[in-house]
């Protein structure tokens, strides 16, 4: 055969495997996003959307247009709902059930759970007071944390390489290590926090000075600009599909509007809270941990496909050690700032509702049940979602927990079924 007809023998197959035939009525046209040629301009954001939302790819879409849903709905019934007072009551109490639910994103990657987060939090807080009266308290917080990344790898081992499914052992770790932290309070039932603890600061402290909530404001819009524009000059290099100038420009903007109306609301009152640097400082090394390095890479590899991962030389056993050692670890920075939002540790603390919150934060704000999809910020999302629903129920009167979990589960319902609805329209559309 020459050349030419070799050709023009591949052009069809070409074809054929970016743009399937129509099998079955109703059934959505594959096509590779990756060979898309995006429209310049408005009309391309218009086109690029509908073809996502066709294919289930709506990413956070649901969860910032509840946050605005709710927002208006709490401003019509109470008046005084979007204050920067409510602004930085919600940041205060989101920063410890965030930073735990963050950890909940890395297992649920994994299309895993982890039932102790909340236990792990609580444990770790009483392990800190306790040994923060013998020791100086630098080395109790550390102490605190580790005492997190310890039971993390416990589960992680006990289930990689026992087999044990996760659900069994963290349920039984939930369990174990809310009688540990009984058992290292000892006869005291509360540890007040120490004058001088970094841990009393935690949700304390603010940066009264104006300038540093539009410092950070400045610097994050500055960040996301060069961040988007080095990716799109990447994508362009490689010759694949880029997010225009004008697009990018959007985007900061919007970014820009939001970034320095929230600075200037927290100026309005204490200034800014240190629980919310730490917070977004942990989201950003968490995000580039995941997006830009090969161990994220092989988490997303985890939890698409075990089979295929280990078929191409991923670690599986480690990653899902790795995976729980991180929830386990950032349960108990949590469980610190829960200790420093209630003034000490006790031994219910870290119990209740904290487990649900941080699991339904992880899952609200995007992150799928089902593995191999979601990203951090989703966690800021959802207890964005979460605390703006208590804080607004507590503003009218209705701060009952009944009421509080009827709301929240009815929330977490609807993100469950976006997500099943998204990953079989995604089947479907054959991007999953």
């Amino acid at each position: 055969m020459s050349k030419t007809n070799e050709t023009s023998a591949k052009v069809p197959a070409q074809a054929e495997a970016t743009e399937a035939p129509a099998a079955a009525a109703g059934a959505v046209r594959v096509v590779d996003p990756r060979l898309l040629i995006r429209e310049q301009g408005f009309k391309g954001y218009w086109t690029e959307f509908k073809r996502k939302v066709r294919s289930g790819e709506i990413g956070s879409l649901p969860v910032v247009v509840g946050l605005i849903i709710i927002g208006i709905v709490f401003q019509a019934e109470t008046g005084n709902f979007l204050t920067s007072y409510n602004l930085d009551q919600i940041t205060l109490y989101a920063a410890g059930p965030g930073i735990m639910a963050v950890g909940i994103v890395f297992v649920l990657l994994l299309g895993e759970i982890d039932l102790a987060v909340g236990s792990v939090a609580g444990l770790a807080g009483a392990v800190w007071a306790v040994v923060g009266t013998d020791i100086p308290d630098s080395l109790a917080i550390v102490v605190g944390i580790l005492s997190g990344t310890v039971i993390g790898a416990f589960h992680g081992i006990v289930f990689a390489k026992i087999g044990v499914p996760a659900f069994v052992v963290t349920l039984a770790g939930f369990l174990g290590w809310a009688g540990m932290q009984t058992w290292v309070m000892g006869e005291k039932s509360t540890i007040t926090t120490p004058l001088g603890s970094f841990v009393r600061d935690l949700t304390s402290y603010y940066f009264a000075d104006v300038a540093a909530a539009y410092g950070l404001a400045v610097f994050v819009i500055v960040a996301f600009y060069l961040a988007q524009l080095r990716d799109s000059r990447r994508r362009k290099a490689a010759e694949l599909p880029h997010r225009p100038q004008s697009e990018i420009i959007l985007r900061t903007g919007l970014l820009a509007v939001l970034s320095l109306l929230a600075a200037y609301a927290f100026n309005q009152e204490q200034g800014l809270p240190l629980s919310l640097v730490i917070f977004l400082a942990i989201l950003v090394i968490t995000d580039f941990v995941l997006r830009r390095t090969t161990y994220g890479r092989q988490i997303f590899a985890v939890g698409g496909g075990i089979e295929a991962a280990r078929r191409a030389g991923i670690n599986v056993s480690w990653i899902r050690i790795s995976v729980f050692m991180i929830s386990g670890t950032l349960g108990a920075v949590g469980g610190l700032f829960l200790a420093s939002a209630t003034g000490g540790a006790d031994r219910s603390l870290g119990g209740g509702n904290q487990l649900m919150m941080c699991i339904a934060a992880a899952v609200i704000g995007g992150t799928s049940l089902f593995g191999g999809r979601g990203k951090v910020w989703s966690a800021l999302l959802g207890i964005l979602v979460i605390q703006s629903i208590v804080q607004g129920l507590n503003q009218m009167n209705l701060s009952s927990n009944a009421i509080q979990y009827m709301i929240t589960g009815g929330v977490l319902l609807i993100a469950v079924i976006i997500d099943s609805v998204s990953r079989k329209t995604q089947k479907t559309a054959g991007r999953a």
